[in-house]
């Protein structure tokens, strides 16, 4: 089975003085705005990395819900914050880190349960797998 999703950008001037708008298929975004100041200079408007945090965090959500289901533990709760971290180094910039902070209710399972399933989703996650970045996580059950 294949899935295609798609999103589109459109960019107008120099990197610095430029804007552009990003899109996503299902309407979600609509000409939300980015740019070099979005980026870097911490203007309104998203950008890159903050969409990609924003997609890991919510794939690895559905990921964890899915694998935890499987084990017969429906969670009442999960929330899910990814951190990416962008470098520069000689040949440009690069997402080199996303960290994972996940907390969850979920009944009738056990920490190292949990834990077992948490580390599952991290590896399993499309977003995951899709990334050339150090990805690490802090999952904790809640009670």
């Amino acid at each position: 089975m294949s899935i295609e999703k798609t999103g589109s950008a459109h960019w107008q001037g120099s990197l610095k003085r430029g804007k552009g708008t990003v899109s996503t298929q299902s309407g979600a975004l609509k000409d939300n705005p980015y740019g070099f100041n979005t980026r870097f200079e911490g203007e309104p408007g998203t950008n890159p990395e903050e969409l990609i945090a924003a997609s890991h965090a919510s794939c690895y959500s559905m990921a964890l819900s899915m694998i935890l289901g499987e084990a017969g533990h429906d969670p009442d709760d999960v929330r899910t914050e990814a951190t990416v971290t962008l470098d520069q180094d000689d040949s440009g910039f690069k997402i080199t880190k996303v960290h994972l902070v996940t907390r969850a209710k979920v009944p009738g399972i056990d920490q190292a349960g949990f834990d077992e399933s948490a580390n599952k989703a991290k590896e399993g996650c499309p977003i995951s797998r899709v990334l050339n970045a150090e990805i690490t996580l802090d999952a904790k059950l809640e009670s």
